[in-house]
């Protein structure tokens, strides 16, 4: 696995996601590497007492002191946008460290694994450079403004194409890199929607890849000898935890968000063990976070009253949506 690395990153509000992602990668890839880019020192601490095999905790202060036209963009940009900004430089940074890795891969804190992902790597074994489409259902055509690509996976090889990429995506993160969409402009994301037309950039259709929220209501779901497969063809690699929260005794997900299903087979075969592997993950940290307050990293914006008003707005559906969840059975159980 030596030729294959992979990389994240997150801050201690995140840490048990990431240990999640982690162990799942262990479990169905054993032994690949996953470099993690610490936002916060507290993270830093608890990943180095963990002290967990193959995995490479990085300070972020250590990234800045190589990437100081990076560091230079954070008094400019929230929080989130400055994490976003990092994307391309750090996936650059793990492949020059990491000097026999054949392939680089950026992974979303809140990915989770559920097969091995080789079928990715032979479905990208001519490319020189990986992403992957959101594949947005029907319902959700609007979703399109935010990119036809998700940074949730993104595989860098090292080869001259793979590298030319890289760069290109990291100047223009360094450019301009805001949470908000401009013109053709997203954050770090909706640069991908230029790279299929560069050389060497592989779009990776495996429907097993990157199921989420955002494309699950058009794909055909079923158990099958002890797996989740799609469309009856594809096994789940792996699947986008995105928007999964914790509230008291229950975590709840964003499936109400996105008009998704959530049927017995998604609760009981993707949320249950994702959220056992939560619990253990908080459980197995929580003496290393002793003290450290979470903090909300992306908030809304609050700069007049309409903006409050529409803030409560959105805080009132989400509490309804909630309460919802818990009577209908959509919400799991902490136990």
């Amino acid at each position: 696995m030596a030729s294959r690395v992979c990389c994240t990153y997150f801050d201690h509000n995140y840490l048990p996601r990431g240990l999640a992602l982690y162990h799942s990668l262990q479990r169905h890839a054993p032994g690949t590497e996953l470099w993690v880019l610490c936002l916060s020192e507290a993270c830093h601490q608890a990943l180095l007492q963990l002290d967990l095999p193959h995995l490479v905790a990085v300070r972020l202060s250590d990234f800045e002191a190589a990437n100081p036209d990076v560091a230079a963009t954070r008094s400019s940009r929230s929080q989130i946008e400055y994490y976003f900004t990092c994307s391309p430089a750090w996936i650059l940074f793990v492949l020059q460290s990491r000097g026999d890795a054949e392939w680089v891969t950026y992974l979303d804190s809140d990915l989770f694994f559920f097969a091995s992902p080789d079928p990715i790597y032979e479905e990208m074994k001519d490319a020189a450079f990986g992403i992957i489409p959101h594949r947005f259902s029907r319902r959700l055509e609007d979703q399109r403004r935010f990119g036809l690509y998700n940074v949730g996976w993104v595989s860098a090889r090292k080869c001259d194409e793979g590298i030319a990429v890289l760069r290109w995506w990291r100047e223009r993160c360094i450019e301009w890199c805001y949470d908000r969409v401009e013109g053709d402009r997203f954050a770090d994301q909706r640069y991908l929607d230029r790279m299929p037309q560069m050389p060497g950039v592989h779009v990776i259709s495996h429907l097993g890849a990157n199921l989420a929220p955002w494309n699950i209501a058009d794909c055909r779901l079923e158990w099958h000898d002890g797996r989740v497969e799609i469309e009856r063809r594809y096994p789940l690699l792996f699947f986008h935890f995105y928007g999964v929260k914790r509230d008291g005794g229950y975590y709840f997900n964003s499936h109400r968000f996105y008009h998704a299903p959530f049927s017995g087979l998604i609760k009981e075969k993707l949320y249950k063990p994702y959220v056992a592997a939560l619990v253990e993950a908080e459980r197995s940290s929580a003496p290393y976070l002793q003290g450290q307050e979470l903090e909300t990293i992306r908030k809304p914006v609050a700069g007049n009253f309409v903006d409050r008003l529409l803030n409560a707005l959105r805080k009132a559906r989400m509490m309804a949506y909630r309460a919802a969840d818990i009577v209908t059975g959509r919400a799991v159980a902490v136990r």
